[in-house]
């Protein structure tokens, strides 16, 4: 919070106020925590890392909503979704007037989705390996393991991936300056889009900037999207061998495939220059693939194929090991993988059928968590879309808004929740509910419903 205090310092902005009040009562219960654990001692089981990786981000949540609240008395609902949103990194917002916001404000909200972002990606690499969480047991490397002689590897490597995430997001801000922002403006969207956040300083996003800043956009995105270890590796080893691996290799493919096919459908019946149609079909589909979920255009009137695509688009998420949200490329190439074997295996009944994912052998173990994070994800998306009908919303509304936060891409459909609209008109329960939903797509939905399994609890 000392951050956007000195951007409200600089500017001379009321803000300082409500900020140092917010960072002496979070410094003051941070305290009191410390004296309190200071001299115990203890070891984390299985357990205890469901708990501290569930429980830790709803905590950071409540405390990081104290500057909104404090600003312009914004009620807490509203700041706690705000805060959500930009800490899981979804990028749907309540709030509007961003072109005449304070600063600090909008620093703030910007810092949320970048420290976001680059807590998911340690929490990918570190946690979520570790505790096989659909299907994440493939990315297991040493600095998942969770032992006493492991913790200083995943130190350094939690160092180094945060050491790369910053010279990202320091070049993004560069080049969008060159493409023509203002230094306050490119340094929010670089935070922004190397977390795959979404949030803007406009009201407008992205459509209130140069072309060259949306092609800008176009490879930092990509770059989000991308798993940020394998950057820390290429630096290490002197050699870049993204192409090399089976997942980055899927989503660069499907990005170009699904851009290009969007391209030529804007060029033929919107009337548009293909360099233009590749700009605006680009950008969006990167925008919502990587759950970026900035705002360029209203693709839903591009017409009903632009909007159906999108709509699946949602689902989809970049990499594992990214800021991204979504279900991820891996868990649908190792689902293909599934189905082709079983079809082999319909014609070769004594066959033996070994699937292999990147080398590594997909196991049954792994099958089973992917199947059983397919399930909970729809089942959590239609819970959700029953609880926003509920509330008196319309079925449009209910069923994206239930997607998009799941899945943290941000805008859904419609003319409320839409890339032309934001999510203040919902009910207070609404937003509640969409929070936990946002929640429950980061965290990969199996992290936080294994609490509520009653052997969780037995001793």
């Amino acid at each position: 919070m000392l951050v956007p205090m000195a951007f409200a310092l600089f500017y001379g902005e009321e803000t300082i106020g409500d900020f140092m009040i917010s960072g002496l009562f979070t410094g003051f219960i941070a305290i009191l925590c410390l004296q309190n654990g200071r001299n115990r001692q203890f070891n984390l089981n299985i357990r205890d890392m469901f708990m501290l990786t569930s429980v830790t981000w709803f905590v950071v949540s409540l405390f990081a909503a104290l500057p909104f609240t404090l600003y312009h008395g914004i009620n807490y609902t509203d700041a706690f979704f705000e805060t959500m949103s930009g800490i899981t990194t979804t990028g749907s917002t309540v709030l509007s007037g961003l072109d005449k916001m304070d600063h600090s404000i909008l620093v703030w909200r910007s810092l949320l989705q970048w420290l976001g972002g680059i807590g998911f990606i340690v929490m990918a690499v570190a946690v979520l390996p570790f505790l096989n969480v659909g299907g994440m047991r493939l990315f297991r490397t040493e600095s998942s393991d969770w032992s006493d002689k492991t913790m200083p590897r995943t130190q350094n490597m939690a160092k180094h991936l945060f050491q790369v995430y910053f010279a990202l997001t320091l070049l993004c801000a560069i080049a969008y300056h060159l493409a023509g922002m203002h230094w306050f403006e490119a340094i929010n969207h670089a935070m922004t889009t190397l977390s795959t956040g979404g949030y803007s300083t406009s009201d407008s996003s992205m459509a209130a900037f140069s072309h060259e800043a949306h092609w800008v956009g176009i490879v930092f995105m990509l770059a989000g999207g991308l798993p940020l270890i394998m950057f820390v590796q290429s630096i290490q080893q002197r050699s870049v061998r993204l192409w090399n691996n089976q997942q980055v290799k899927g989503f660069l493919l499907f990005v170009l495939l699904v851009s290009c096919s969007l391209a030529v459908w804007l060029w033929r019946h919107q009337h548009l220059d293909f360099i233009d149609a590749l700009r605006l079909s680009s950008f969006n589909v990167i925008s919502v693939i990587t759950t970026t979920g900035y705002g360029l255009t209203d693709y839903q009137a591009w017409g009903a194929v632009a909007s159906v695509a999108f709509l699946f688009l949602m689902f989809i998420g970049s990499c594992s090991g990214s800021t991204s949200g979504g279900i991820k490329i891996f868990r649908f190439q190792i689902a293909f993988s599934i189905m082709r074997q079983q079809i082999k295996q319909q014609f070769h009944p004594n066959g033996v059928f070994k699937e292999k994912y990147n080398g590594h052998r997909i196991t049954d173990d792994i099958v089973r968590s992917i199947m059983a994070f397919f399930m909970l994800m729809f089942v959590v998306i239609l819970g959700l879309s029953i609880i926003l009908v509920l509330t008196g919303l319309d079925p449009m509304t209910s069923f994206t808004g239930a997607i998009t936060a799941v899945t943290n891409v941000g805008p859904g459909l419609g003319p409320i929740i839409g890339p032309a609209g934001n999510f203040a008109p919902l009910p207070d329960i609404a937003k509640w509910a969409l929070a936990v939903g946002m929640l429950l797509g980061r965290l990969e939905i199996l992290t936080v419903a294994v609490l509520f399994h009653p052997k969780f609890w037995r001793f």
